[in-house]
């Protein structure tokens, strides 16, 4: 691999040093926000959350557990509390407004739920599962004060056996949370202690729907789709509880289109038809699934779930150019840093309607991908992108310490060492994600690192990636303090405007975040007297006058190197003030007509047939 280093590197951006340093002072106890949304403002105990949480694998009988439960505050290492300190609305966290809390936890307490409930009479058979779609950070769970297990890890479900522990009538269920924010080695994402500049408000608990559902004593546990566009077959793997046979079948839009039969816990090759519809971002055509598992000829547990056929690669174009293709046609991939961020519910997005809020503007506003920023989203984000035809590129959240990015200095000769607790919090973490979020076809990029937060060992992880997914592109670290010969993508960072200083010639070439173009817009800060941009102007038109001068460069760079762009961001967030909406999502911070017209210029520019692949 050759790294071109070009002379515009004197002119690059300061980038993150530019940050403010105004900080919040560290013995505030309660998080007060000062914005609500229009969806914040609706919530109640008893409609919150009420959607089913796990998309890719279906079940018809299940029982909701969001709503208030009690809740405590208590020194770490103490025995669970006698008495509660009042009521929290799950699945918000602690710390956010919508929880009916707003109180920080910290590295020396724990957070106590807890939660009274009754199992459905007509689940005599089989095995009660308890789910948790995500809890910051390591959770354990108690059924009647009989413990079922526990789980570390802020972004991915978890799901406990808890039969055993169950009882007719009323049962309660009692779940203890540690999360040492920036004081651990854990991936934490852009959660601090002491907000400031870039940095935002802790996230503690749950913070995703928590859910029972019975499932056969003999069940389908998980779920692995992959398709294989080039021999037009859809691969699906069912991890089951015993051995049996495993029917896969294939509607389209209620038709069966195919099927085929495997021995559970081995993948199983569906031959899809010759007039096969691929997914593409314009036409996102999902097929249905119904997977069963059969035992001694009979059907003991079946799961509903969906596929797309779809192939994510790159290659070189008639002028030596590198780009991104989708099903072998070649493909700009241009959209937003989304942080996922709320005023009222912090990592929680307030309703089901908000959270798809954000992805029909990113589409109404012409991107066609997204790049999931050091977040993990509940799963059914990532369905609804599935279904709308939006790219994802998915970061893994930064963790350890957030060692310092040093603006394009590309050439040290030593890496961040990780202890073996944190190389390992990291590895498991990492994997959990990858797996569970595999089946969703929208994800078409993993971004193992950002910049130089808590990167380490970067030849390794990217090369464990791919091996773990070969059917996606790696992006090593984006913006990374290293590069070096390894994954699919080379990515820089510069504020505020797109700029080549370095290139790969036998990597994919992208900027990976530029703009960053600040808007304080007044009555809809975090706070009203502390925001900060890269640049900063006060109207809509200076705004995107900005920015289509930064689509014009970012169109020259496109024609000789790069196949890819991330503008930051999609709507403010705390302080930072350089989104497209306002973080209360109630203005839109730009002129949409032209900023639309001038984003699918680029990618139809640089995409399908006005690119000659070799």
């Amino acid at each position: 691999m050759k790294f071109l280093l070009t002379s515009l590197t004197l002119l690059a951006a300061t980038g993150v040093a530019a940050v403010a340093t105004t900080t919040a002072t560290a013995a505030e106890k309660s998080v007060k926000p000062h914005l609500t949304t229009k969806w914040g403002e609706q919530v109640t105990a008893d409609n919150v959350w009420k959607q089913y949480p796990r998309p890719s694998m279906t079940r018809n009988d299940w029982q909701n557990l969001n709503g208030e439960w009690d809740y405590a505050i208590r020194p770490k290492g103490e025995a669970a509390p006698k008495k509660y300190d009042g009521k929290i609305l799950v699945p918000f966290p602690v710390e956010s407004q919508l929880s009916g809390v707003e109180k920080t936890v910290g590295d020396k307490n724990e957070l106590w739920y807890r939660k009274s409930f009754t199992v459905p009479s007509s689940w005599t058979e089989g095995d009660v599962n308890l789910n948790f779609g995500g809890v910051d950070w390591k959770a354990d769970v108690w059924i009647n004060d009989i413990y079922v297990g526990g789980h570390e890890g802020a972004y991915s479900p978890f799901s406990l056996e808890i039969s055993d522990a169950l009882k007719s009538g009323e049962n309660v269920v009692t779940v203890r949370v540690y999360d040492p924010t920036d004081k651990g080695t854990q991936p934490r994402g852009k959660q601090v202690s002491e907000p400031k500049g870039i940095w935002y408000t802790p996230v503690t608990g749950i913070w995703q729907t928590v859910w029972l559902e019975p499932v056969p004593e003999t069940n389908i546990q998980k779920l692995k789709i992959t398709p294989d566009v080039d021999s037009n077959r859809l691969i699906v793997a069912g991890s089951t509880s015993s051995d049996g046979i495993l029917l896969v079948e294939v509607f389209d839009k209620g038709k069966k289109v195919a099927e085929a039969r495997g021995i559970a816990n081995q993948p199983v090759e569906v031959m899809m038809p010759q007039d096969v519809k691929l997914w593409s971002t314009e036409n996102p055509f999902i097929y249905d699934l119904k997977v069963s598992l059969l035992k001694d000829g009979k059907t003991v547990d079946s799961v509903g779930s969906y596929a797309a056929m779809r192939k994510i690669g790159m290659k070189r174009d008639k002028e030596g150019v590198i780009r991104f293709t989708l099903n072998d046609q070649p493909i700009f991939h241009f959209g937003p840093l989304d942080q996922g961020w709320w005023p009222d519910g912090l990592y929680t997005p307030p309703s089901y309607d908000a959270m798809v809020y954000d992805i029909d503007k990113t589409k109404d506003l012409g991107f066609n991908m997204i790049r999931k920023h050091i977040k993990v989203e509940p799963e059914l984000w990532y369905e609804y992108c599935d279904r709308n035809g939006i790219l994802v590129w998915q970061d893994m959240p930064s963790g350890d310490k957030n060692t310092k990015w040093e603006n394009h200095n590309y050439y040290k000769s030593k890496e961040f060492k990780r202890s073996e607790e944190s190389e390992r919090e990291y590895r498991k973490e990492w994997q959990e994600i990858m797996t569970n979020l595999h089946n969703h076809p929208s994800i078409a990029v993993w971004v193992p690192f950002n910049e130089g937060w808590g990167q380490y060992d970067t030849k390794n992880i990217a090369k464990w990636t791919k091996e773990m997914d070969p059917s996606r592109l790696a992006n090593p670290a984006s913006g990374g303090n290293f590069f070096y010969d390894c994954g699919d993508i080379l990515d820089v960072h510069n504020y505020p405007q797109p700029r080549i200083y370095l290139l790969s010639d036998d990597k994919a070439n992208v900027i990976g975040e530029y703009g960053g173009i600040g808007y304080a817009a007044e009555g809809h800060l975090w706070k009203p007297d502390r925001n900060w941009g890269y640049i900063q102007f006060k109207s809509p038109k200076e705004v995107t006058d900005k920015y289509i001068e930064y689509i014009d460069i970012l169109g020259n760079l496109a024609k000789i190197a790069y196949t890819g762009a991330v503008y930051t961001q999609t709507t403010d967030v705390e302080i930072e003030v350089n989104g497209l909406l306002t973080y209360d999502r109630k203005l839109m911070k730009v002129d949409e007509d032209r900023i639309r017209k001038a984003n699918k210029k680029l990618i139809n520019d640089f995409s399908g047939k006005n690119i000659d692949l070799k």
